[in-house]
């Protein structure tokens, strides 16, 4: 086992799950195998932790199960836990009331990964997803590579191929608290998106793609963060894959900025306004409360199955699934 790789703990069923350290200029991440999620990101200079993150394993089988894995196949939504490809109606295991949320309890948040190949400032994961595992047809096999660029950049490349057609829509999930609070409040948001997808009262979208201007999910000039209920949203980016762009800036009143790119058409903001880690503390040592972070989720619109105008997320065989997101971090004195 590389200096890099240790043992993380072992998943309630038993699973091996391993943390690998990455580094370079300004920046180390760690990654668990347990849901290829970042477990934790440090910023030189700044004595806590960037990302929503656990020591404990327990943890993320439980009320973090979301926190910086990778949720997929299909994150977000889906309405009636059911969506027809090439006129077969699949039917999944619904985990909201009746609808399906980042592909149930099968989902790669849940599956330990395997390491395929490290380097100092690298770790590529993989996962096979059998035909048929929570419904979802094909043998899919999908990588995972997080690198590290000087001075500060995190970069994530997800690749995913499949034997069969299939739906496919993996997006990372990590939560971003910037000044090592309890919460968000008085962190500064934008969102570089003109339209967003209007949800109903199940957080599904109805359909319309509504113009932001002149409304309050207007965060082109940023807004800032407050400790109540507003953001769990799809932001349009555009209306498909995209060269690498920027999406998002998050700016910490400590002085950190984080700026998001990103090759995917949406954007999930969720606020964690219903997140609540007790009785697990988080990397601050205290249980994460609401509030604790902001989910910034690159990856196509939700619930597109059941929207023919939405970006597909049909994925054939002989076709190559492509996803690239980059999270540039700075640091400056906040008082300049």
């Amino acid at each position: 086992m590389s200096p890099a790789i240790r043992p993380f703990g072992h998943t309630r069923d038993g699973r091996a799950v391993d943390v690998i350290r990455i580094s370079a200029g300004d920046l180390t991440a760690q990654v668990i195998t347990f849901g290829a999620a970042l477990q934790d990101l440090r910023l030189a200079g700044t004595p806590w932790p960037l990302t929503v993150g656990s020591d404990s394993l327990a943890a993320y089988e439980g009320p973090l199960r979301n926190a910086g894995a990778i949720c997929g196949p299909v994150v977000n939504r889906i309405a009636g836990a059911q969506a027809v490809i090439g006129g077969k109606r699949l039917r999944f295991d619904p985990n909201e009331g009746p609808n399906l949320l980042h592909s149930g309890d099968t989902g790669m948040d849940r599956q330990v990964w395997t390491v395929a190949d490290t380097t100092a400032d690298s770790v590529t994961l993989r996962i096979d997803l059998p035909d048929g595992l929570g419904g979802f047809p094909g043998n899919r096999r999908v990588t995972a590579r997080y690198s590290i660029r000087k001075p500060a950049v995190l970069r994530l490349d997800i690749t995913a191929e499949t034997d069969r057609p299939t739906l496919m829509n993996p997006a990372p999930h990590s939560y971003w608290n910037l000044d090592g609070r309890a919460t968000t409040e008085g962190q500064r948001l934008a969102v570089l998106a003109d339209r967003r997808t209007v949800l109903d009262a199940a957080l599904l979208p109805t359909g319309e793609v509504a113009p932001v201007a002149g409304t309050d999910f207007d965060l082109r000039g940023g807004t800032e963060l407050t400790d109540r209920p507003r953001f769990d949203t799809n932001f349009c980016l555009a209306e498909a894959a995209q060269p690498l762009s920027r999406a998002a800036t998050l700016h910490g009143r400590s002085g950190v900025t984080l700026d998001l790119w990103t090759t995917a058409p949406g954007l999930q903001v969720y606020d964690a306004q219903r997140l609540d880690s007790r009785p697990w503390p988080g990397l601050t040592g205290q249980p994460y409360g609401n509030f604790a972070g902001v989910a910034l989720e690159p990856q196509l619109w939700p619930d597109a199955p059941h929207h023919p105008g939405f970006p597909s997320i049909v994925l054939q065989p002989g076709e190559t699934f492509r996803h690239e997101t980059e999270i540039r971090l700075s640091r400056r004195d906040p008082g300049h």
